[in-house]
């Protein structure tokens, strides 16, 4: 047997991933952090909002003395690029349990002058702290197994609005919502897929703020196309995710004066719902 056959594929793992380097931080000053944003996050030549989330995600777990993000709310000003960036944080409050912070992103424009890009307000905590009681009524959404799905490597052609984010990304969508991609959306917003970060690393919360946003827009099967730009999102982080693939199902009730929300789920292998979030975005009409 060749050499190169019986070698193994590796996984990255937690802390030494594509993921973790390309969200990477380093602290300046007290509040103050250097960041690369990645061309390989984009989205039509825009940074993806899930990842500018972890980017400011990270710096916030070093700024407060709490290190999970419980609920970050965010608000995009204007378009990120791949480039350098800093991010810059304020403790608004520390507690036993949970502790806020804010932080925004700035940028250098054509004309050189600095541009805040993205603004989030967040409450950290502990994760591995919170009670074991769980009472709900939501369930994991009903999706095909995940051989049943389909990825973007799997699409004849290019997928409208795909781009450089989707070679770091597993996402196998769920069939009953892939009618855009053939031309013929239902009408119904929604969006399912299996999903997970391409090189095998396990999600955490950080990366859960990027599954909450990497899937393709509810507004494709709607029957829009095009960029759909976020607004405001709010995403909450309920529980540490198992080790596995994880399951989002994203909804849209309401496309009315050219904005729509996107309400998230995030599941893990364990059935257990890790992550939910609320996105206002805008779409172009016509």
């Amino acid at each position: 047997m060749p050499e190169a056959a019986s070698v193994q594929a590796v996984r990255a793992s937690i802390g030494d991933s594509e993921f973790d380097r390309d969200t990477a931080v380093t602290r300046r000053a007290p509040g103050v952090y250097d960041a690369e944003l990645s061309a390989g996050w984009t989205v039509i030549n825009a940074v993806n909002g899930g990842y500018l989330l972890a980017v400011l995600g990270r710096a916030l777990a070093d700024a407060l003395p709490h290190g999970d993000p419980f609920s970050v709310s965010a608000h995009y000003l204007t378009a990120s690029r791949p480039g350098p960036a800093v991010v810059r944080t304020d403790v608004v409050r520390t507690g036993r349990s949970l502790s806020t912070g804010q932080a925004s992103l700035f940028q250098y424009d054509d004309e050189g002058q600095e541009v805040e890009r993205i603004r989030v307000l967040a409450s950290y905590g502990d994760l591995d702290a919170l009670p074991d009681d769980v009472r709900t009524t939501a369930e994991p959404p009903a999706m095909p197994p995940m051989d049943q799905c389909f990825g973007p490597q799997d699409a004849p052609a290019p997928i409208p609005g795909s781009s450089t984010i989707t070679d770091r990304l597993m996402l196998k969508l769920d069939p009953a919502t892939l009618g855009w991609a053939l031309g013929a959306p239902s009408g119904k917003g929604e969006m399912r897929s299996w999903f997970g970060l391409a090189d095998g690393r396990d999600a955490d919360p950080l990366s859960l703020l990027l599954a909450v946003d990497a899937l393709p827009p509810t507004a494709f099967e709607i029957g829009m196309s095009g960029w759909v730009p976020t607004v405001e999102l709010t995403v909450h982080v309920r529980c540490r995710p198992a080790p596995g693939p994880l399951r989002v199902s994203i909804t849209t009730r309401n496309l009315a004066g050219g904005f729509l929300e996107e309400d998230a789920e995030v599941w893990d292998s364990a059935d257990r719902l890790v992550a939910q979030s609320r996105q206002l975005a805008s779409v172009r009409l016509g």
